[in-house]
């Protein structure tokens, strides 16, 4: 009698998870190696760096004692804790907790930067953190169009050309009416004009929707540039808004730390918070988002059952264009009071990436935001303590920040299905 042999189960070996696996790890024991090696060297054992935790000229509200750390010891402690994690990493992983363990390497080397940047003096750690919040806002506006234009299946690259066309048109409007709030109004109606463009080459003409984004990116960036040149140069008038002052919210702005970073702000500040809890609430709490994510996820199931999939799109993708319109306004009505050539600085693609490392949510997307407003923020801070980096190297963290962090999610985040894939309803 011939006994049956079983064949063992193959194992199946994700290779690209091995791959981002040991990528991590090596980055973690890189990371560490640069904290051990360069952030070392100027440091002396009796060196302390001094963290001050309360505003400067805030004579109210409590007390909050300054962080005094010995600066030799904690960049060597960063060090091994990155060099530990990134140990861990290579031998086995960390599966799904991988996203913690990133955090708190990037924690523990910034950190460790700061601590050696502010060895012998002091750093404002909350004007760094209110700082954070200002430069993430225009990005989270940003992310926030980008959430609702791609739940519902349109890519919308020209975030840029909308933020840009925002600043311009609340500066004008803003200084040739004498009110801020009607240029603020006008610049969510220029956003919301471009907005249309685009729905209507990407939906009813169905043109490829990264090249009908980038038309408007470069239109809007030669229409402001000429416009500004030509008439705001020789008439300074139209380039004085009133800008938005700040409004303390009573008691909540007297709250240590999280007082000054989000509950003394202007308008803009509050507006921001009012969306993300308003289009969080709609997309997962309403029937108006499940339709919508229907649409970004099976568009042509969601017209089985009776959703106007173009309608749908198209009222998204205004909207977007409402929000980026807001966004733009963000930086002449809400902190510099003047409109400067491209003055976005590519904060509309910054806002793409912080909505794509926010898995496509607007609580996601102001966190994402908050990263990429603290790189900005820090290159600020540093160049005013004229530490011993290259300025030009300081310009670059914002966007190189960027691109590791896009680099570091190709594989780990779901987009929708439909996202960019033009809809024809036959």
């Amino acid at each position: 009698m011939t006994a049956a042999v079983k064949a063992a189960p193959a194992v199946i070996v994700d290779r690209k998870a091995i791959r981002r696996q040991r990528f991590l790890g090596v980055a973690y024991l890189l990371m560490a190696a640069v904290v051990a090696y360069f952030l070392t060297g100027d440091l002396q054992g009796s060196q302390t760096s001094t963290f001050l935790l309360k505003p400067a000229g805030n004579q109210g509200g409590l007390d909050v004692p300054s962080i005094v750390v010995p600066s030799l010891i904690v960049v060597y402690l960063a060090a091994a804790i990155c060099a530990a994690l990134g140990a861990i990493q290579l031998v086995r992983g960390f599966g799904a907790r991988w996203a913690i363990v990133l955090g708190v390497v990037v924690v523990a080397f910034v950190f460790a930067f700061l601590t050696w940047a502010a060895a012998g003096k002091s750093m404002s750690l909350i004007g760094i953190l209110q700082l954070t919040v200002q430069k993430s806002l225009p990005i989270t506006f940003g992310a926030l169009s980008g959430v609702l234009c791609e739940r519902a299946g349109v890519v919308n690259i020209a975030i840029e050309g909308m933020l840009l066309s925002g600043a311009f048109t609340g500066a004008v409007v803003g200084s040739a009416t004498g009110s801020n709030l009607i240029g603020l109004v006008a610049a969510a109606l220029v956003g919301a004009a471009l907005a249309g463009v685009l729905a209507v080459l990407a939906i009813r003409y169905r043109m490829n929707q990264i090249v009908a984004g980038t038309v408007i990116n470069i239109f809007a960036s030669g229409l402001t540039s000429f416009v500004a040149s030509r008439v705001l140069q020789s008439h300074r008038e139209l380039n004085e808004p009133t800008k938005f002052s700040s409004i303390p919210i009573p008691v909540l702005s007297d709250i240590p730390i999280l007082g000054p970073m989000f509950f003394s702000g202007n308008l803009f500040y509050y507006l921001l918070f009012a969306l993300i809890g308003l289009i969080h609430y709609g997309l997962f709490y309403t029937r108006w988002g499940l339709r919508v994510r229907a649409v970004g996820e099976h568009p042509r199931a969601a017209d089985t059952v009776g959703i106007n999939v173009i309608f749908t799109r198209y009222r998204n993708v205004i909207l977007g264009g409402v929000v980026a319109g807001i966004g733009g306004a963000y930086f002449t009505l809400g902190s510099t009071g003047s409109f400067v050539h491209d003055m976005t600085g590519g904060r509309g693609f910054i806002g793409l990436a912080a909505m794509i490392f926010g898995g496509w949510t607007p609580i996601g997307g102001f966190l994402a935001s908050l990263i990429f407003g603290f790189a900005d923020s820090l290159q600020a801070r540093l160049s005013i303590l004229n530490v011993s980096v290259p300025s030009e190297f300081l310009l670059m963290v914002p966007y190189l920040v960027t691109i590791i962090v896009v680099a570091g999610l190709v594989g780990r985040v779901r987009m929708p299905a439909a996202d960019g894939t033009p809809y024809d309803k036959g």
